[in-house]
């Protein structure tokens, strides 16, 4: 039967196990967007995860949502990203990167002034942004033009090059969770016409876009995508997140993608449905599934066959050796949400491993 820790390969990724880390934002980068040592230290931590997805990293300059968050597009980055990598694989490990956009998500305070853009001039209203200034409200975003958008795909294509030049073992694409391209997907934020508008499938061409460019780079089976098709974080809504669903794994079946990397929920709890079965039914790839999950309840979506592994997200922020953890069915760390953003060692590279524990 297959279980958590049984071998997956992802394309053209072979996985020791399916206990796989989720990309999650530490604002651990310094000021120029470029990964620290802590960075090296935390990654190598969780080498034994089956997978890193290491997290939402600005695919090009001038568009920060975090403050702090990494980038991909200089060479210092690169540079520095190489030192994660090479980390990573000493101990054993295989991560991929996730290229990003922030969309209406960014700010002119973390950007020298620059308006944010968007499909559509909407702001995000259920929520304020962490800028040096304290936290401020969201603006209200420039919409993109039409013409404006090939150079959007240009610059994750740089990304992704920027990616293999850093070493890593793939990326992943994040249209998730209200950043740019989940923001074309879902109607609730792209209220424009045209050719990037209305229909599903005008609405998802950027992320289609986006996926060709930086397969064109990778191969397709070093390339994952990462989707939230039910969570309203960052004012996201879909007037029917369920044929949006079945439309896109339909659609991305073309691709021969390494994964899809699907988040089943909602964040704030206002938007529920059930995606995960018409993605199984339609798409005949390779099926992550993320957010919620407990030790059982991953191992038992594995065994049916519901998703070929799962990813953890916060249970990986306080459990460096989380695969071990969940094997041995030992307790687990709990995470303390107060430095989930601070810039410190302190709840990043200080949760101990059970050995450590063990040898107090």
């Amino acid at each position: 039967m297959t279980d958590l820790f049984t071998p997956l390969q992802l394309g053209a990724l072979s996985l020791n196990n399916r206990v796989l880390m989720a990309p999650l934002t530490r604002c651990r980068a310094d000021a120029d967007h470029v990964p620290t040592e802590l960075m090296v230290e935390h990654y190598a931590q969780r080498a034994s995860a089956g997978l890193i997805i290491a997290e939402a990293t600005m695919a090009m300059a001038g568009n920060s949502a975090f403050w702090r968050e990494p980038g991909i597009y200089s060479d210092a980055q690169v540079e520095a990203w190489k030192k994660v990598t090479d980390a990573v694989h000493a101990k054993g490990g295989t991560i991929v990167l996730q290229i990003w956009h922030g969309g209406r998500a960014c700010h002119p305070l973390l950007n020298e002034g620059r308006v944010p853009v968007a499909p559509s001039a909407l702001a995000i209203t259920n929520d304020q942004v962490h800028t040096p200034e304290g936290k401020q409200t969201y603006t209200v975003p420039r919409e993109l033009a039409d013409d404006e958008i090939p150079a959007i795909i240009q610059g994750f294509k740089a990304a992704a090059e920027n990616a293999r030049r850093a070493g890593f073992d793939g990326v992943e694409v994040h249209g998730a969770n209200g950043y740019l391209l989940d923001e074309f997907l879902r109607d609730g934020a792209n209220r424009r016409e045209g050719l990037y508008g209305g229909s599903i499938e005008n609405r998802a061409r950027l992320l289609l876009e986006v996926i060709a460019a930086v397969s064109g780079v990778w191969g397709s089976d070093r390339v994952g995508v990462r989707l939230s098709p039910l969570n309203s974080f960052n004012s996201m809504t879909d007037s029917d997140p369920v044929a949006l669903m079945t439309w896109l794994a339909r659609r991305l079946n073309d691709f021969d993608l390494a994964f899809l990397h699907l988040m089943r929920g909602d964040f704030l709890q206002a938007q529920q449905a059930d995606v995960i079965t018409p993605v199984r039914e339609h798409y005949r790839g390779n099926l992550i599934l993320n957010m919620g999950y407990s030790g059982d309840e991953a191992a038992t979506a594995v065994a049916v066959g519901q998703a070929e592994a799962i990813a953890f997200g916060v249970p990986f922020i306080a459990n460096p050796d989380l695969p071990e953890r969940l094997k041995l069915g030992a307790p687990l760390n709990a995470a303390d949400p107060k430095t989930f953003y601070s810039q410190g060692a302190e709840g990043y590279n200080d949760y101990p491993t059970l050995q450590a524990s063990a040898d107090v």
